[in-house]
């Protein structure tokens, strides 16, 4: 068997297999030669590894069809309805993933991801989303993933659009559907804290989902104790115990669901107070063991998928289209991208292999990979000219 060390990655490989992943997915239809499926991939690419827009990327290349017609091949050759359409997607998101991983079991974060919307709806209120607000508004375009957090295999397994009136059960359901399709088996999902209620741990519980999330304390504090005043009870007095496990039961209207809290503690540095404290953690779990450190260490792995957003946030097509396709279309690209990286990494420059893979991320960046694929569409769309500015007379 050949060493891994001596494996080569070139920008034209790069460059096919992000081409080869979203071919296979059938979303284009041929247009003739001068505007083919190959040559509109290849201008979103770029697009997405310069974070410009479309219209900016067929502007700097000499042999690229105008913005128009980029446009119309997306719009026109894209699925018309909304399942469809994400069928294809996650399945260019997981084309070229290692089946054999199949056969293991994972840790699988799922989380929302809010993109800032500042325009009117498309065709309905219900496409734009309302959360606090950040970022000057409180209207969003919101996607959910399920993204695997095990070192080496941090896979975006898939990615659904969130819609205004969608519940987070409705929306968890599409996902873990999802999962089933791919052959995924979970060991445990690990959640935000925005997904403790009674609804989703009950949902969780009915479809025998291990879960791992921190628990939110709703609700007014109770008032200073005096000798009348009754005890706290529930989540709060749980909160004032030692590290250990406690059970709890979570009710609301038409849910209720008995699981376990573990209390934790983790130490950092005050930079005010310039000494260390100690902070108390607690996580809701259900069929998931360890001591209390372990829950904690176990939990930090779900920041991996808040990596994957900064990592999208790298590759996300700008536009100001109004229409909730094209822009599922433009995030899923940025994930897909990310997923080649993963890949790259895990198949062809990791040192081992399984339990003893080491990962070496310095040999390519996700910032070199975008613009690899920027010069290869370069080379292939670009007749070499300099760039210019040409004045009205």
């Amino acid at each position: 068997m050949r060493s891994r060390m001596n494996c080569m990655v070139s920008c034209s490989e790069v460059h096919q297999w992000a081409l080869l992943w979203l071919m296979k997915a059938e979303l284009l239809k041929e247009r003739g030669r001068l505007c083919s499926a190959t040559v509109v991939w290849s201008i979103v690419l770029r697009a997405a590894a310069r974070l410009t827009s479309v219209f900016a990327a067929c502007r700097d290349l000499a042999n690229a069809p105008s913005q128009q017609a980029v446009f119309d091949a997306l719009t026109d050759g894209l699925p018309r309805t909304l399942p469809v359409l994400e069928k294809r997607l996650n399945w260019a998101l997981t084309s070229a993933w290692p089946r054999r991983l199949q056969r293991r079991r994972w840790q699988v974060a799922i989380d929302w991801h809010l993109v800032p919307y500042y325009g009117a709806a498309h065709q309905s209120r219900n496409e734009i989303y309302r959360s606090k607000q950040r970022q000057g508004t409180t209207h969003f375009h919101a996607y959910a993933t399920a993204c695997i957090v095990q070192y080496g295999h941090r896979y975006t397994l898939a990615l659904t659009w969130v819609r205004r009136h969608e519940s987070t059960v409705t929306v968890l359901r599409r996902l873990l559907a999802r999962l089933r399709e791919l052959g995924v088996k979970t060991k445990v999902v690990l959640l935000d804290r925005a997904f403790f209620t009674a609804a989703v741990t009950a949902f969780l519980q009915a479809e025998s989902q291990p879960f791992l999330m921190p628990v939110l304390c709703r609700g007014r504090r109770p008032k200073k104790q005096t000798k009348r005043a009754a005890r706290p009870g529930g989540l709060r007095w749980i909160k004032r115990q030692k590290a250990g496990w406690y059970e709890h039961t979570l009710k609301n209207a038409s849910a209720a669901a008995t699981f376990l809290v573990c209390v934790a503690y983790r130490s950092y540095y005050h930079r005010k107070a310039r000494q260390r404290r100690q902070q108390k953690l607690l996580f809701a779990a259900w069929r998931v063991h360890g001591t209390p450190t372990e829950i904690r260490e176990r939990y930090r792995k779900r920041f991996g998928i808040e990596t994957s957003y900064r990592q999208l946030r790298q590759a996300r097509i700008t536009t100001c289209s109004r229409n909730p396709h094209l822009r599922l279309v433009f995030v899923a690209i940025a994930l897909l991208l990310r997923n080649l990286w993963v890949w790259i990494h895990a198949t062809r420059l990791a040192d081992g292999r399984g339990a003893t893979m080491t990962l070496r991320l310095e040999r390519l960046r996700f910032k070199q990979l975008l613009d690899w694929i920027a010069q290869a569409v370069t080379a292939l769309l670009h007749d070499g000219s300099m760039p210019y500015v040409a004045l009205d007379d």
